[in-house]
């Protein structure tokens, strides 16, 4: 999948501060799951309040051959008439009636040829992305879904959809969890009452409470966010907490072909 914050650019940084032994991985925050996939852990809890992206993950799991025949036949019938149709299923009822496969295929389809990999709903859970004009997308990639389907099945891993706080709850001594959430927007952080959004300033205080919590007991965690004042007054005061600077390459504004070095930070104890 493509996805907005992505990690692969990160992983090689990610790397270097893993621990070398723990018990059950965490991920709260999972999205495209790329730092997942590379660290392929033997047991896992893993966890994203995006309702669409934590069925498909499961369907991959499950189904990953029914899932791989209806890409085909979205492949075939692609067209920025069809992309609209699919997109309207979450406003004319369709979508509850779809089975976890349609749901899945629907939202890697629209994943993969909606408008600069964005997945945005407005306030009614309803998707608002643009049709976007990709050539040739690669809609049914089955080599993927198939590698990713054979280490979700040889791996002990339970999914979730609900707030991180909770998908946490079960981590003890020993485990690892890594945190990915919503980054700090790097023009609201000279204001810091002003910073708002659905996961804002309140959420990224709560997010450094569990951290704090988790470390405190014995867990490993790791975290990455923007490199803004905002994370030193949040985590710098933590005993046994480092905050290592970093820069990767990353697109900015509407353009995807626009990338630039931007600064992020990874947050470890």
């Amino acid at each position: 999948m493509k996805w907005v914050g992505g990690k692969r650019q990160l992983l090689p940084e990610l790397a270097r501060y893993v621990p070398k032994k723990f018990g059950t991985y965490f991920e709260p925050f999972l999205g495209g799951g790329a730092f997942l996939l590379m660290l392929q852990p033997e047991k896992a809890i893993l966890n994203d309040f995006n309702p669409e992206l934590v069925v498909t993950w499961q369907t991959v799991c499950d189904n990953p051959e029914q899932l791989t025949q209806l890409l085909q036949e979205y492949q075939r019938n692609h067209s920025k008439e069809f992309y609209l149709d699919l997109r309207a299923a979450d406003r004319d009822g369709r979508l509850e009636n779809m089975s976890s496969i349609e749901r899945s295929a629907r939202f890697i389809y629209m994943n993969k040829t909606g408008y600069n990999g964005l997945w945005r709903v407005n306030r009614k859970g309803q998707n608002n992305v643009p049709f976007g004009s990709y050539k040739n997308p690669k809609i049914s990639d089955a080599n993927t879904i198939f590698a990713v389907a054979n280490y979700l099945n040889s791996a002990q891993v339970t999914f979730m959809n609900g707030d991180f706080e909770k998908a946490v709850s079960k981590a003890k001594t020993g485990d690892f969890v890594y945190f990915d959430p919503p980054y700090i927007p790097l023009s609201a952080t000279s204001n810091f009452t002003g910073y708002s959004a659905e996961f804002g300033y309140e959420q990224q205080v709560r997010l450094r409470d569990v951290f704090k919590r988790l470390h405190e007991n014995g867990v490993h965690v790791m975290l990455s966010n923007s490199d803004v004042p905002l994370i030193e007054e949040l985590y710098g005061d933590i005993k046994g907490v480092q905050i290592e600077h970093v820069s990767v390459k990353r697109s900015v504004g509407a353009r995807a072909t626009s990338r630039t070095t931007v600064g992020e930070v990874i947050v470890h104890g």
